[in-house]
């Protein structure tokens, strides 16, 4: 039986990577996948996933897969979806539709909280109704486990502002709890 899988983390923590690799083990075992993004992920091209590490692959858009028809969903072996925190509830309901009314996995990658510790749409959204919830995990610059994405800029951390902010290692951070609370950046 298929099931719904959200594998969150904080910013750095290899969700794209893992995306990418899960999509290609299914296609080395000649299963056919379909790799989405959301819309809102645009910093490398509209139909391209890129890890930091340099992964890279083609794929279409969440609003594309939820305007397909059953009849073509159903052939595709698994759905994989990066950067689902951007999803409205309405697109996780329809990827849980995939897994409970097609018999399609979906396994969904992407951030639990923003910059100000409060949930995502999507990612509130699957926290109530997935089937499989995994922590990707990384560290801190303590080495202490990363939990929280700490927005920056040259003046420290920032704590204000519009929850989407689309960037990577120049504008987010991955720190623990209490040094996010803390405002440290870096070992002074």
């Amino acid at each position: 039986m298929a099931k719904l899988y959200f594998y969150y983390g904080a910013m750095g923590s290899s969700k794209t990577a893992n995306a990418l690799m899960a999509e290609y083990n299914y296609s080395e075992r000649g299963q056919k996948v379909l790799l989405a993004k959301t819309n809102i992920d645009t910093r490398d091209g509209t139909h391209i996933i890129r890890s930091r590490i340099g992964l890279q692959k083609e794929c279409v858009l969440l609003s594309d897969i939820c305007a397909m028809s059953d009849e073509e969903i159903s052939t595709y072996h698994a759905v994989i979806v990066d950067e689902i925190q951007f999803a409205t509830r309405e697109q996780i309901d329809f990827l849980a539709h995939i897994v409970d009314d097609l018999d399609v996995p979906v396994l969904c990658y992407g951030l639990r909280s923003d910059f100000q510790l409060n949930l995502f749409e999507g990612s509130e959204r699957l926290l109530a109704i997935a089937d499989v919830i995994k922590e990707v995990k990384t560290v801190c610059w303590c080495g202490a486990k990363a939990t929280c994405n700490a927005r920056y800029n040259k003046n420290g951390i920032v704590r204000e502002g519009s929850q989407v902010l689309l960037g990577a290692n120049d504008e987010y951070i991955a720190l623990c709890r209490k040094h996010f609370l803390e405002g440290k950046l870096y070992k002074d």
